[in-house]
């Protein structure tokens, strides 16, 4: 039988058994979300004992150096001992400054951070709450901001969304771990065509990334597309669209299922997005953000478009467990 010590306790696992699941099962509470090695916020430090590689997938470099893995990934082997630490060293302390309805199911919630956080518009943080609850969230600002930009969706018996909106108040205490992800805009090639398109508050990273990339310069075409249910479902609708109007090479299109009029296009967001794009789409390079299925789907269509791997960034919004609670993940 494998245990693991920490905070000075031993605690068995049983075969196969994750850390995380193996300490949460025997009442120790450890941040996490996604459990599907994604969104990270289940990080350890190892602080004797060997970690399984398996466990340090996706880490960066000097994260794995430190000894630092997954919890949800790492299963020790039969008969070893792991003793483990938090993650606290790698938390910077924030505090509620602003929320803002932008939506009936969409809350933007504003950070302000006690230490400086390196970051690119639309990667995604950790907010961890004082009891150890975590949720992953996009950033929608820019790093010359002098505060996080959040949109949270408010999810019916959502334990981070209810308390952000029922409890939280400006002045209000977390932590802020991170970031993480791919999905962010890289100076070059100023002219080619890029692609941004999301459903529901996928539409926060790609919200940062298109005002990162026309600060920098960028000149050719952006194509923004945001899917929605119903109207009701999309947000900063104005704001895109005054975006647009100041910048002639960004092309916003919102789109929704059912009830489009107007502005609003009514059809399947990856059916008019296919058809949007030239027969050979030679130089694009996508942003997708979203509903994992329509993210993992669209991203499969594009390749076979013609575009290439390395130019199709990606991040699906996998659910929080046991909750239903979405958080951002690598696809």
């Amino acid at each position: 039988m494998a245990k693991v010590r920490h905070e000075s306790a031993w605690y068995p696992l049983e075969p196969g058994e994750t850390v995380l699941d193996g300490l949460l099962r025997q009442g120790v509470h450890v941040p996490h979300a996604c459990r599907a090695g994604a969104c990270q916020s289940c990080l350890m430090r190892a602080t004797s004992g060997a970690v399984p590689e398996a466990a340090q997938v996706g880490l960066k470099d000097t994260l794995r150096a430190r000894g630092y893995f997954l919890a949800c990934a790492c299963r020790p082997q039969e008969g070893t001992a792991l003793e483990v630490a938090g993650a606290s060293e790698l938390r910077v302390p924030a505090r509620v400054v602003d929320l803002e309805s932008l939506s009936g199911d969409v809350l933007a919630v504003r950070l302000e951070l006690e230490a400086p956080l390196d970051y690119r518009a639309g990667q995604y943080v950790t907010v961890v709450r004082a009891d150890g609850l975590a949720r992953s969230y996009s950033l929608a600002s820019l790093p010359r901001e002098d505060r996080l930009e959040l949109h949270v969706r408010l999810v019916p018996g959502g334990a981070m969304s209810g308390w952000f909106a029922r409890d939280v108040r400006p002045g209000e205490r977390v932590h802020v771990q991170g970031p993480v992800g791919d999905c962010f805009y890289v100076p070059g090639q100023p002219e080619a065509p890029l692609l941004l398109a999301g459903t529901g508050t996928g539409l926060a990273p790609l919200y940062g990334i298109v005002r990162d990339a026309l600060e920098a310069g960028h000149t050719g075409p952006i194509h923004l597309f945001h899917g929605a249910l119903e109207p009701r479902g999309l947000y900063l609708v104005d704001a895109l669209r005054a975006l647009a109007g100041r910048h002639p090479n960004l092309h916003y299109r919102p789109l929704v299922l059912a009830g489009g009029g107007g502005d609003v296009e009514e059809g399947p967001l990856e059916a008019r997005i296919l058809a949007s794009l030239p027969k050979r789409p030679v130089g694009w390079r996508a942003f997708l953000c979203g509903n994992p299925e329509a993210v993992l789907s669209l991203r499969k269509k594009l390749f076979l478009t013609g575009f290439s791997l390395k130019d199709i960034h990606a991040d699906a919004f996998l659910p929080s467990t046991p909750r239903t609670e979405p958080v951002a993940g690598a696809a």
